[in-house]
């Protein structure tokens, strides 16, 4: 069994509570993960994120705040080990270029399996 010092610590970001809430239970029911906070906006996340340096930031892409890409610099900035996750809806070049040009690892879909996500948050947590 994990001990807590050994889980991959995260910390998600969506301005849409039921996302926050099922990547929370999805992300919490396994053995290896715990979820050290939930954000609900830009400015939340940048702050949560130095709080808990979590390894791995799940964070949508558009929601208040200034979004998912200057909330992405302002994370890495102060935790650059820190990786993050985007995770969005929108899957236009445009808006992948830009979350991949603010220094995310990976780019996900929402309505994406949830043994795709955990694996997406592993992979991210080994980096």
């Amino acid at each position: 069994m994990s001990t807590r010092s050994e889980l991959l610590r995260v910390l998600i970001s969506d301005d849409d509570p039921m996302i926050r809430d099922a990547l929370r239970e999805v992300l919490e029911a396994e053995p290896d993960i715990a979820v050290v906070g939930t954000a609900s906006d830009a400015d939340e996340a940048v702050a949560l994120a130095e709080r808990h340096s979590p390894e791995v930031v799940v964070l949508d892409v558009r929601m208040p705040g200034g979004g998912g890409p200057r909330a992405a610099r302002r994370i890495l900035a102060h935790a650059p080990r820190t990786r993050i996750l985007a995770f969005s809806a929108y899957d236009d070049s445009g808006t992948v270029a830009e979350m991949m040009s603010a220094g995310i690892v990976e780019y996900l879909l929402k309505g994406a399996p949830n043994t795709e996500i955990v694996a997406a948050v592993r992979r991210a947590g080994t980096h």
